[in-house]
């Protein structure tokens, strides 16, 4: 049970990134609806799961929110270094870097190893808990794939390079699971990590994607699948 579960998170994940490449013509109404993903996975999922952990210990709370500030600040550098390093290409050249797009999708990998490891420790505590879990991981991690390949073609990278990190980000929500046989997470750590992702996911949902959504192709429609995303994290996070 625990290894199709498993299993299951890498097809979710690599069919969202399949969907995002097929229909990369609409990239603007993707990352639309990327952005607002983004963020009702932070308000529905990421702060009520830190609020869970931290049960109310003001000094573990805002330890996370020190986390949180420091994710946002620090692919907030990441991505201004890049760009200032590239500053004297072209005066007037169109300013789009790859590295910002796999910077951005290795930190998504790196949470869906987490999601991982999450499926893991649930089955540490009972089959129960293992399977509800996992059933919340493989609901979003369609989404995981679909932000992946929006963030790579944002920045300009190829649609074969894309696909590989979809890839990459479907495997690795699978070895985070079977890393769990190994190794147990504390909650204090676990709080830790989950402020620092928040922060990145803040900083790329409302400086990168939503701008760039609106860069080319601003209309109602994007907006409308921006509050499409937001509402349809909000019944995935309800019902799991």
């Amino acid at each position: 049970m625990f290894g199709f579960f498993a299993a299951m998170t890498f097809v979710s994940t690599l069919l969202g990134g399949i969907v995002g490449l097929k229909y990369r013509d609409k990239l603007h109404l993707i990352l639309g609806f990327t952005a607002g993903v983004l963020l009702g996975v932070v308000a529905f999922d990421l702060f009520p799961e830190i609020s869970a952990l931290v049960k109310g210990d003001d000094m573990q709370l805002r330890s996370a929110m020190v986390a949180l500030v420091i994710g946002f600040l620090f692919f907030h550098i990441l991505e201004k270094t890049l760009l200032i390093h590239h500053s004297h290409e072209s005066s007037y050249a169109e300013h789009k870097h790859p590295a910002v797009g796999v910077a951005s999708a290795l930190a998504l990998a790196g949470h869906s190893f987490l999601d991982g490891v999450g499926i893991g420790l649930g089955f540490q505590i009972s089959s129960a808990v293992g399977v509800f879990v996992a059933v919340a991981v493989i609901a979003h991690d369609f989404s995981d794939g679909l932000n992946t390949v929006s963030l790579m073609l944002s920045h300009h990278n190829s649609g074969k390079k894309a696909f590989v990190f979809a890839l990459i980000d479907a495997i690795m929500p699978v070895l985070g699971a079977f890393s769990t046989l190994f190794f147990s997470l504390s909650d204090s750590s676990m709080v830790l990590y989950l402020g620092f992702f928040t922060g990145f996911l803040l900083y790329i949902g409302a400086s990168d994607i939503l701008p760039e959504a609106h860069s080319k192709n601003s209309s109602w429609k994007t907006i409308a699948m921006t509050l499409i995303g937001v509402v349809f994290m909000f019944v995935v996070t309800k019902i799991l």
